[in-house]
């Protein structure tokens, strides 16, 4: 009789992870478990809390009757993810590492790693599910519309996928509570992370301070007026509200003022008031370094939906191929449509793939002429 396959699951020490390999224990997988640390804090970058989280993975292993790898990946992570994080702050882009992560570290390197163990599949917590049509892989949204995590997959390939169990896909968050605390896991209470690891609970700017230094410079207005001063253009994003530093002014509306645009080379900061301004609204972006869960586009030119960041609404798009760049072209107007951003494709369920935003045609959004 042929053995069944051998799964690793990737224990974050979460609630997650831990549903997703009790449910494989339950299906008779005997799966093992690899707590991956991607993070090392330097003494005084404050909390990432990895010596927790493998704590809670131990224990959760231990809870199921798992046997558990530790593995650190933290220099893979810093020379594949944190140095792209950094560079792209650098150029006054607002990169998404977690995009990069999936696909180079949990997808490649733990891939990789898991099957140097012997393993024959892995399997994470993560909110999406996958299915195989025609010898084909599809990436799927996660039934839990409010924790569909297919946006940060959507660079993941046939290989990435072919080898990947989302066990909790189909399950809502609340369910998947109830399956921990059922089960006794220690984790079953245990809060979500948010944002990125190496960043947790801390200020954004203050973090990236350490690296990149503080160069003020003037608050602006589009038409040219200074209206306050800031502390590096980098430090900032397209919509951003918070952090500003402009208090009331004479003859203002006295609404919020938003960043609208960023001049890293004169390292001027461009702000209005008023969340519905013209000036944050585009209906073009062009995006490049393009990847399709199937290897190549729908069609060079195709209509779908898409998003442009995490949390947003589908919104009805054209999305004209060239290479491994994109032209897309939304029914509506959208929003701070943010560089260095992800742009993810969807039909229906079916997640087709994404690129990285360029620019947009926003007012202050970096399009140039001769762009159809």
């Amino acid at each position: 009789m042929k053995p069944p396959p051998k799964i690793i699951v990737g224990m974050s020490g979460g609630v997650d992870s831990s549903v997703a390999a009790l449910l494989l224990v339950r299906a008779g997988a005997q799966p093992a478990g690899l707590f991956m640390q991607n993070w090392e804090d330097d003494g005084h970058l404050g909390p990432c809390h990895a010596e927790q989280d493998r704590k809670d993975a131990v224990a959760v292993c231990a809870r199921l009757g798992m046997s558990i790898h530790l593995r650190n990946f933290a220099g893979e992570y810093h020379e594949q993810v944190f140095r792209h994080f950094l560079d792209e702050y650098r150029a006054g882009r607002t990169p998404n590492p977690d995009v990069l992560c999936n696909r180079e570290i949990k997808f490649k390197t733990f891939l990789d790693h898991a099957r140097a163990l012997g393993a024959d599949r892995i399997a994470t917590g993560h909110y999406a599910r996958t299915a195989c049509v025609d010898g084909r892989w599809r990436l799927l949204r996660g039934v839990d519309a409010g924790k569909d995590q297919s946006y940060f997959l959507h660079a993941l390939g046939q290989r990435a996928l072919a080898a990947t169990l989302f066990p909790i896909g189909g399950l809502e968050k609340a369910e998947v509570r109830r399956l921990a605390r059922e089960a006794a896991l220690p984790t079953h209470a245990k809060k979500d992370s948010t944002g990125i690891c190496f960043i947790g609970e801390r200020d954004l700017r203050e973090f990236l301070g350490r690296y990149i230094p503080a160069r003020p410079g003037e608050i602006r207005t589009p038409e040219g007026r200074t209206v306050g001063e800031h502390a590096g253009v980098w430090y900032y994003t397209l919509g951003q509200r918070g952090g500003l530093g402009i208090g009331g002014r004479s003859g203002s509306s006295g609404e919020p003022w938003y960043v609208v645009g960023k001049d890293v080379g004169s390292n001027v900061l461009y702000a209005v008031q008023g969340n519905a301004s013209d000036w944050l609204l585009s209906r073009r972006l062009l995006a490049h370094a393009a990847t399709w869960i199937d290897g190549a586009p729908p069609a060079q030119v195709f209509t779908c939906t898409a998003k442009t960041r995490y949390r947003q609404a589908d919104q009805a798009c054209r999305v004209v191929v060239d290479g491994d760049s994109l032209e897309v072209h939304f029914d509506e107007p959208q929003r701070a449509v943010t560089p260095g951003q992800s742009v993810v494709f969807y039909d229906g369920d079916i997640c087709l793939g994404g690129g990285v935003i360029e620019c947009s045609d926003a007012p202050l959004g970096g399009w140039e002429g001769g762009h159809a």
